[in-house]
């Protein structure tokens, strides 16, 4: 077997329309995760257990189903009743969707470690409950969950070639492609390897940083 540059260079094109995909997923997966987890989480908190009990079915229903069943699920069955999404949109949604269950039990944890003394505390200041969260609780509770969070986030990257079951062309999708198409395997797929670790670490190092900026 030999390493042939010609075909890393002829690949290079779709590698980058890959990782524009691939990027696009991971960032805007991570946000709906993110913000619905957190949805999820103060709603498991709420006082009426008519709110508890659905968001509890839900939450495990999506967090115990395989993410890849969920994209078959969004893409070739929603369309059935009326729904119908684009690809990269339906990936981005299934994504998102099944890591906020993930990411409501990091903030439920995280809101838990609050010392109950900061919520005897706003109480005696006789802040409304909206402002206790806003100020009080959730600033304290975010700053611990970042690096589990940030956990999650490199899982995101990985789970990303998953969307290819769906026609999303991201890194593997493309050199999937580009394999069957030059019958070359090792450069297209060692070159999309090699990015995933890049990625990975680049991502780390930047929720590092962000960790220690919150500690501060």
């Amino acid at each position: 077997m030999t390493w042939d540059w010609s075909a890393v260079s002829d690949f290079m094109p779709q590698f980058w329309d890959g990782l524009l995909v691939t990027l696009q997923a991971l960032a805007l997966g991570s946000l709906i995760s993110f913000v619905l987890g957190l949805v999820w989480a103060l709603l498991m908190r709420a006082p009426s257990r008519f709110v508890r009990w659905p968001v509890g079915v839900v939450t495990e229903f999506v967090r115990n189903t395989p993410l890849l069943v969920q994209l078959f699920f969004l893409f070739y069955v929603l369309p059935e009743w009326g729904v119908t999404l684009s690809a990269l949109t339906t990936g981005v949604i299934g994504i998102g969707l099944h890591y906020s269950t993930y990411t409501m039990q990091v903030y439920r944890a995280g809101i838990e470690a609050v010392p109950a003394g900061q919520w005897e505390a706003a109480t005696a200041l006789n802040l409304p409950r909206i402002r206790t969260w806003q100020v009080v609780i959730l600033p304290q509770a975010i700053r611990r969950v970042v690096p589990a969070l940030g956990n999650y986030v490199i899982s995101m990257l990985k789970d990303t070639p998953m969307l290819m079951v769906i026609t999303v062309l991201e890194m593997l999708g493309e050199a999937r492609l580009f394999a069957q198409e030059h019958f070359q395997f090792t450069e297209p797929l060692t070159v999309i390897g090699v990015a995933f670790i890049v990625i990975s670490y680049l991502a780390s190092l930047l929720l590092r940083s962000l960790e220690r900026r919150l500690v501060r």
